[in-house]
């Protein structure tokens, strides 16, 4: 146990007693315990293989490299389709991360192998990410956008990408669009 990380736990929260079964059976894996992004992050040589966070409806853990492991007993959640290496277990009450323990734990074993190989999530290239309609038209008419864009770094486009493409409606990714033009013409990237 790490003294940094106790703080989290011991905050009363709506997840207290989740978060405190979650540690247990983590620590018992023999991971460094660190706080990292505001959660408790645990690590094996260095390298972070799992999180605990919370959110209004759920608890979860997060297994930075989850699309490689085996998930013979289907806990494993894509959170949007966007998410290409990470995925979590989601928990809304301690006695089903109780009964889920000894699974939970054999998951975080094949974590750890995964990170002893050293093997790597094969991530999309931004060229394989859809292009919103209304954004590759905006680039066919302005040469500059589209200069501008492909001169981006490869994460600045799929940030945009993915930001561009979250709305249903037409009338609303024409409105994102627009009004990130200027930053793209500029260099700057969704958040900079």
């Amino acid at each position: 146990m790490n003294p940094k990380v106790d703080l989290f736990f011991e905050k009363d929260t709506k997840w207290k007693k989740e978060y405190e079964q979650l540690r247990k059976i983590i620590l018992r894996c023999g991971l460094s315990e660190e706080m990292k992004w505001m959660h408790p992050c645990y690590s094996f040589e260095g390298k972070n293989i799992i999180l605990i966070h919370g959110f209004k409806e759920y608890c979860a853990v997060l297994f930075f490299k989850g699309s490689l492991l085996n998930d013979p007993d289907g806990i494993l959640i894509q959170q949007t389709e966007n998410v290409q290496a990470a995925r979590q277990v989601r928990f809304t009450n301690a006695r089903q991360i109780v009964k889920i323990a000894p699974v939970l734990q054999a998951y975080i074993y094949e974590a750890i192998e995964v990170e002893k190989a050293g093997l790597k999530v094969k991530l999309k290239k931004t060229s394989e990410f859809k292009i919103p309609g209304e954004f590759k038209n905006k680039l066919n008419e302005n040469p500059a956008l589209k200069k501008a864009f492909n001169t981006l770094t490869p994460g600045r486009q799929r940030a945009y990408l993915f930001y561009f493409s979250q709305p249903k409606q037409s009338k609303t990714r024409e409105s994102r669009i627009e009004k990130y033009i200027p930053q793209i013409l500029n260099g700057k990237g969704l958040n900079d």
